[in-house]
Parts: structure tokens; sequence; C-alpha cells
């Protein structure tokens, strides 16, 4: 295992603290000072950690001058340097990776930490932060996502998430994934590995949850704030979450600790009388029994605090899903914010790799990028919201393919017509009978070649225009209307078996025979269950792959994807996310809109097709939002 070479670290700009009242009124909970059972350990140190390894429990100490780790009074290994924060992460039954700040220098030392090993403390990296003092370091183990990252928490507004290791590989240079913006003023990290939460506290002001995953939502909520509001009293220097998802906060002077619930409600307060002031906190479990062991930088005996765990609350480790990695991405959106939407794919007639990528910009219109993922042409038409394109029709007299787009400003079906080289222009509008155009997709006939547009209505409903190309110029009629309870937005139409999907976005997936002259019944296939198909139901797609018929759809509530059957009884065949490309730079997805998928070949790495989403969080740096490629090939490995 191995750690090397430098990572930067890039600052991040200050969040305005929010307004102290806020905070929820079942934070009013009375204090319980309760210091009976707090016992002075024998030993004084700014840190101290007892850790159980290969059945054998070690002591982890720093002073002003070293790290030692013990077991008992035995010496195992010496570390010279002042730390100012200590972490670990247990990596099997006998081995640990251990974190730390050397404060002289700013500096990361992380260390592999075996003790039964002839080299019981390796150091893998060492590398000054540049970008802010550290004030503290948490690590996270995502058993779902499979990655384990550390956080390194400053002082003056930013942190920075640094992935370690992902699908039980160790990457060869720690890569920053994330910044986040923090308050001002914070002091103190931990996360919940079970719940993907991340608690920091802003000084003596308030503790805050955030998601701990790096695609997540970047919002936080109030845990607890300072009195009269809420009631924290002093300075939060350290943050530790137990194995039942209760969170303990120490406060630094005067010395008390207390034991919140994960909504924060004070479960219990004890004051350390012993200690002037209260530096850092840990917590070592057997079985449902816990101790925490306070210390103090001022070098008093160590605290030691008995708490047992309320098995009830106890949460098991999410199961490992399914992970695949984008090869490429596109030029992100000039923009912030809510832009690109929906994504599809012009095949060039002769040469695979010339084909382009179509996407929407809610904003402006339509984006068209190559293979290598830069933008090509853009056609500032207004806001576009979906896109999709079919083959072989005469415009102007002269062979031209087609996309057709759903016109925000409008209410229109906004047309484009692609020429042999790939270049786009604007083929005019067909109105529509709609009041909020959403979602849209298009449909060809195998028989006679007649061209189809589906476009539907936050209200529920659908409608079919048929595109007559014997003029001109394009013109569309609607054919046929249909309906959904709810808002859909994404759809997919398979012109083989003449079949429409449709995504309710909070319900599940219909199915419509695609045909003009068929009826307007549909049936609900697939359902919302809020755990693996959670709403919003967004981006669909079909595949084809041999024998088999797949529909992808987004399942954009938790930032995954769900392959299905495309046929009856529509089973789920894969349920994966887009995670991490470090070796390429290259962030997962999250929050996906529209997605698409083609099985053939996009040339070079794409020769089996690709899937390609929208990234509602396009981070790596953070900047506007883009697509991501996955070779098709990948999600095949899984299916298989």
């Amino acid at each position: 295992m191995s750690l090397n070479n430098k990572f930067s670290l890039a600052g991040v700009s200050v969040v305005l603290a929010a307004a102290l009242s806020a905070c929820q009124s079942s934070n009013q909970a009375t204090d319980r000072n309760d210091d009976n059972s707090v016992t002075a350990l024998a030993v004084s140190a700014s840190h101290y950690l007892n850790v159980t390894l290969a059945d054998e429990q070690y002591q982890l100490m720093t002073d002003a001058s070293q790290l030692r780790v013990q077991k008992a009074d035995k010496l195992i290994a010496r570390q010279s340097g002042k730390f100012s924060r200590v972490a670990i992460q247990a990596l099997g039954p006998d081995d640990a990776l251990l974190a730390a700040i050397e404060s002289d220098s700013n500096s990361l030392m992380l260390w592999h930490l075996m003790p039964s090993a002839a080299q019981p403390l390796v150091l893998l990296q060492r590398q000054v932060v540049h970008s802010r003092v550290v004030e503290d370091i948490c690590f996270y183990h995502s058993s779902e996502n499979q990655q384990l990252s550390l956080f390194l928490l400053g002082g003056r507004g930013g942190a920075d998430q640094v992935l370690l290791q992902q699908q039980q590989q160790w990457l060869a240079q720690p890569v920053i994934i994330r910044e986040l913006n923090v308050p001002y003023d914070s002091t103190a990290c931990a996360v919940d590995h079970h719940s993907g939460s991340l608690y920091i506290a802003e000084a003596d002001r308030a503790i805050w949850r955030y998601q701990a995953e790096p695609e997540a939502d970047e919002g936080r909520s109030l845990v607890q704030v300072n009195q009269p509001f809420g009631q924290l009293q002093g300075e939060v220097k350290a943050l530790a979450v137990l194995p039942d998802s209760t969170v303990l906060a120490l406060e630094e002077e005067p010395a008390r600790l207390l034991h919140l619930s994960k909504e924060g409600k004070v479960l219990s307060s004890t004051v350390l009388g012993a200690l002037e002031e209260a530096g850092n906190l840990s917590v070592s479990q057997q079985q449902t029994a816990l101790q925490a062991y306070v210390s103090s930088e001022t070098g008093a005996a160590v605290q030691q605090v008995p708490f047992r765990l309320d098995t009830a609350l106890l949460q098991h480790s999410k199961s490992a899903m399914a992970q695949v990695q984008p090869t490429v991405q596109t030029e992100a959106a000039s923009q912030r914010g809510d832009v690109i939407d929906d994504p599809a794919v012009w095949h060039h007639p002769a040469v695979a790799s010339q084909s382009l990528i179509l996407a929407t910009d809610k904003r402006a219109g339509l984006d068209v990028y190559n293979m290598q993922g830069k933008r090509v042409q853009q056609l500032a038409v207004g806001r576009l919201n979906n896109v999709d394109v079919r083959y072989g029709l005469n415009w102007h007299g002269k062979p031209h393919d087609i996309a057709a787009a759903s016109s925000r400003d409008d209410n229109s079906l906004q047309l484009f017509a692609i020429d042999a080289s790939g270049k786009l222009h604007d083929a005019g509008k067909v109105n529509t009978g709609l009041t909020d155009i959403y979602g849209l997709c298009m449909y060809q006939n195998t028989t006679d070649k007649k061209v189809f547009v589906f476009v539907n209505d936050k209200s529920g409903v659908i409608e079919q225009y048929q595109i007559d190309a014997n003029g001109a110029d394009w013109q569309g009629r609607l054919v046929r209307s249909l309906k959904v309870p709810t808002q859909p937005e994404g759809c997919v139409a398979d012109d083989i078996s003449a079949e429409l999907f449709v995504g309710e976005e909070d319900a599940g997936i219909w199915r419509f025979a695609a045909n003009a002259a068929a009826g307007s019944e549909g049936e609900k296939i697939i359902l919302v269950d809020g755990e693996r198909l959670v709403d919003d139901v967004e981006g669909l797609a079909l595949a084809q792959s041999g024998d088999k018929r797949y529909l992808v759809v987004s399942s954009q509530g938790n930032d995954s994807y769900v392959v299905y059957d495309a046929a009856a009884p529509y089973s789920e065949q894969l349920r994966f996310r887009i995670t991490t490309n470090p070796v390429l730079g290259i962030d997962g997805t999250s929050e996906t809109d529209g997605l698409e998928v083609t099985t053939r070949s996009l040339g070079p790495g794409f020769e089996l097709g690709a899937l390609i989403v929208q990234d509602g969080r396009n981070r790596m740096p953070e900047q506007g939002q883009n697509l991501k490629l996955v070779p098709w090939q990948y999600i095949l490995q899984q299916l298989r």
C-alpha cells in the first residue's frame, strides 16, 4: 500500500453563519451534570486513543514532542513531532490508517499502523498543507460507494475532502474530490460512517450536519446551538460519533462533554472538573460498552467517561453498490446552477469517432460536443429542456438528420437539421397545445420511416406530433394525446418494438404503444419504491445488447442508475453509481436529469457505445454542469 507525491489544496470562499434563532425547540432539554463516573487515567497526553487490533489493545498518545504507540507500558513505535490533531481508521482486524497534523509545519502525515509487524508504523505520506491552517481531520469510509476519504477542516471557512482509497485500491496520489464551504470559525469535525453525515462545530456558536458523500447536496442542517437558543456554553473543541449515531461534543472551558442524539437533543452533560481546559476526544468500544477519553494540551491526566450503546439505534453498513467510472467529460457550462439537462447522440454516417453529443442548455439553447468533450457548436435558440435525434429526412431538398428539443420559452418544438458533416441548422419550430412544456423524445416508424415527436407537459399531458418532411421546411401536426396522473419528464421510444416509456417523476414508469394509430391507454410497469428507484425519475434510455433489451433509468433521488429488462416483467438487472475517476481527474455524477445510451461505436474507447449522463454537481474543480461518458462495456461487465 502506498500513498505518494504531492496534492494541492485549493481555498474556498467563506459562508456566512446561519441565524441562531433557527434552532429547534427540541434542543431546549435541561442539562444533567454527572461527573461521578469520570475517572482519571495514570497518563497525561494531549491526544489519547485506545484501539483494538488483532484482539489486542494499543494506546496512541501524543505530547509536545512526539507520538507514541504502546501496548500497556511497552513502547511499540515512536514518531517525533508536535501533533495538533490525530485520527485513526481501521483497515482490517489487525491494521489501521493513522493520520495526524504536524502543527509546526502544518503538514498532513499518514501512517500504516501494524503493531504486530516488524515495522509497526510506516510513514506513507507527509505533505505540507498550503491552502489553510488545518483545525481538525476526520475519516469517512463509505461502504456503499467503496471510498475512503479524509476531511481537512480549516478554521477560515473551508474544508477539503481528500480521496485515499477507492474500490479497495489505494490511490498512488491522494486526490481532492470536493471543496466545502463551512463556517468561518470551524473547530472540529466527525463523521457518521453509517448515515454519511459530517458534523462540524462552529466554535462556541453551533454544531452543523452536512453530507459526507462527495457527490451529495451541499446543504446543511442545524444540530445544536449556543445559549439562549440551545445548550452549548463553551467552544466545542472536538466531536465524535458513536456507533449508535449519537454524537459527543467536547466543550473546552469549562470542560464539559455533551451527549447528543443525532437530531441534536442533549441526552446527558458531563462536567470534567479535573480539567482546566479540554482539547481532544476519542472513543473506544468493547461490545456495547464505550469509553470516551478526554485529553488536554495542559498535560493533565486523561479523563475516562463511560457510555453505553443504544442497540436499538445501531445501523448495519450499507452493501456496496456497483460502481463505474467515466472516461470522458464535456466542457463545463459557462453558467453555474441548473443549466445542462438532457443529452442525445448523433452518429456520423461514416466515421464513428466524428459522432457528436447534443445537450440542452436550459438558459440558452443547444450545445454540441465532439467525442473528446470539446464544445464545437452552440445554437442560441432559447431555453431548451430535452432533445432527441432521428435520421434520414430531407430538408431544403437535401438529405438531413433531425434533432428536436422542447422549448420552454414558447412551449414549442424546436427543430434542427443536421447535415452530413454534423453541423446543426435551425430548422424552425412547431407550436404545441401545451402550457408548461417539459420532456421530449422521438420515434421513427420502421416501416414507413415517418418521424414523430413525443412531448409532455408538467400537468401530465403527452402530445404526439408527426413531422412532415415533404416540403422545403419541416412541419408538425398533432396526431395523438396521452396522459399520466402527475408530472412526467423523461421518455424514450423503441422504434423496433413501437413502445413508448415515460417517467412519471414521483411515481414510476409507464409504457404506451408508440404508433400514432394505437390507443391512448398506458400501463404503469415500474414503481418508485424510495429505496432502489428514488424520485425523481428523470432520464430514460433504451439499450439493445445481443438479444437483451434494457431500460436505463436515472434514479435522481439517490444519485444512482437502475437497469431493467425492457420487457415484462421488467425485472431489475443492475443498480449502480458513476464514481470518481481519480486517474483522469473526473468526478462522479449526481442529481442526474437526462441520460442517453447508444450501443453503436463512437470511436476509440467507446467501441461498444456509451452511457452519457448529465452531471448536476460538477466537481474537481467546482464548475458549471456538464456531461459524463461511460463506455457501455463497463455496464455490460456489471450486467454479466
